[in-house]
């Protein structure tokens, strides 16, 4: 089976892994510290920290924005439950905000609609999480400029896109944002296995997301209630949670990091040859603005017919059965029945419905052979056929 992504380990990562698991620590060591100014370099963001999931990551963001009951996350529907979730973990609702119907991230234009009827409601969102679907960043600068009007705070849910650009400067630099999170799942661009890391610029944000990553603790005296009993002691100065990432995920993670420039731009080569091969097939190839070098986690075809929804199955069937294995990114949070147990439903938002009934994800991985390529394609044009 080709799968639509998988990792990549070299005999490096293996290397730099098992130099962690011979040293001292296995946890709460130097290597995490070195991985998060890793990123935080490449990516020209102040600071950096990493975690065990995206997941665990956007609750910190949420959290160290001051996210709770009475307050309001809006997203787009067209992401994993994830970048909703993070709300509820809050005591906060949930919104939505359609899709465009060109780059399948998150409309700025549906967005200043919403904002508009918001506004006259009294009900304005406190945070808004732009998602970079494959890989390819939202309009950062029009959410940006909105969020200077309605006064929201903006986590760029980055997942798909490290190593991708927006407007000549890297996804993460967070110049558009508050905080930017990345995922280093299995499946995306660099792996740490599990993980995940924030980005921004503000020092109290990162603070504060460093003290939640660790059951709000603090050993610094500075901000503890009463001198420290002595050099073991230490407060809790806050609920947080156990989100810390190991020592060995952060080896592998800096090992990979050496790597990124390369994956991504071996994901550009597959995807442009994808582009010129299937361009005579009645399908919707990605289409990329000008303004972004996409991350290119997903390369995600859609069927023209209006029989989409039926054709889709079918075709998904036939190349598993092939041993192609295309996937679907994504069903529309709000068409999940946790969701519609809160009151959305089919209809709500139209161009995350459309784009949902024909999307497929094809294979791409920097792994991703020549041959195995051309079995991809050659599968697909014949069931098209």
């Amino acid at each position: 089976m080709i799968p639509y992504a998988r990792q990549e380990i070299t005999a490096a990562d293996i290397q730099a892994v098992e130099a962690v698991l011979r040293s001292d620590f296995l946890t709460q060591g130097p290597v995490v510290p070195r991985f998060e100014a890793a990123v935080a370099a490449c990516c020209g963001a102040s600071h950096a920290i990493a975690a065990n999931s995206a997941t665990s990551v956007l609750h910190l963001a949420c959290r160290a924005l001051g996210l709770g009951q009475g307050d309001c996350l809006w997203t787009s529907p067209i992401t994993f439950v994830a970048s909703a979730n993070c709300a509820l973990y809050c005591g906060a609702q949930v919104d939505f905000v359609d899709i465009d119907p060109r780059t399948y991230n998150l409309s700025p234009e549906a967005l200043e609609r919403k904002l508009a009827e918001a506004e006259r409601m009294g009900r304005l969102p406190k945070i808004v999480v732009p998602v970079h679907l494959c890989g390819q960043s939202c309009d950062m600068a029009a959410i940006y400029a909105l969020a200077q009007r309605y006064g929201f705070k903006i986590i760029e849910d980055a997942s798909h896109a490290i190593g991708g650009r927006y407007q000549n400067e890297p996804i993460g630099n967070c110049r558009y944002s508050d905080i930017t999170v990345f995922s280093f799942h299995p499946v995306k661009i660099i792996t740490t296995g599990e993980g995940g890391m924030a980005l921004t610029n503000n020092p109290e944000l990162a603070e504060r997301m460093a003290l939640l990553r660790s059951h709000g603790i603090t050993r610094d005296p500075d901000k503890m209630t009463h001198a420290p009993d002595g050099p073991w002691y230490y407060q809790q100065i806050d609920q947080g949670f156990n989100y810390r990432m190991t020592e060995f995920q952060a080896a592998l993670g800096l090992s990979q990091m050496e790597r990124l420039d390369a994956y991504v731009a071996r994901r550009h080569e597959l995807a442009k040859y994808y582009d010129a091969q299937l361009v005579d097939l009645p399908l919707t190839l990605p289409w990329q603005h000008p303004d972004c070098y996409s991350g290119r986690h997903l390369y995600v075809i859609r069927l023209q017919d209006k029989r989409a929804a039926a054709s889709r199955q079918q075709l998904f069937s036939v190349l598993r059965q092939q041993g192609i294995g295309v996937n679907v990114h994504y069903i529309p949070v709000h068409t999940q029945p946790y969701y519609q147990n809160m009151g959305f439903k089919a209809g709500d938002f139209p161009n995350a419905e459309r784009y949902y009934q024909g999307a497929i994800s094809l294979p791409l991985y920097a792994s991703l052979s020549n041959t195995q390529q051309e079995r991809v394609i050659r599968a697909l044009r014949i069931c098209m056929a």
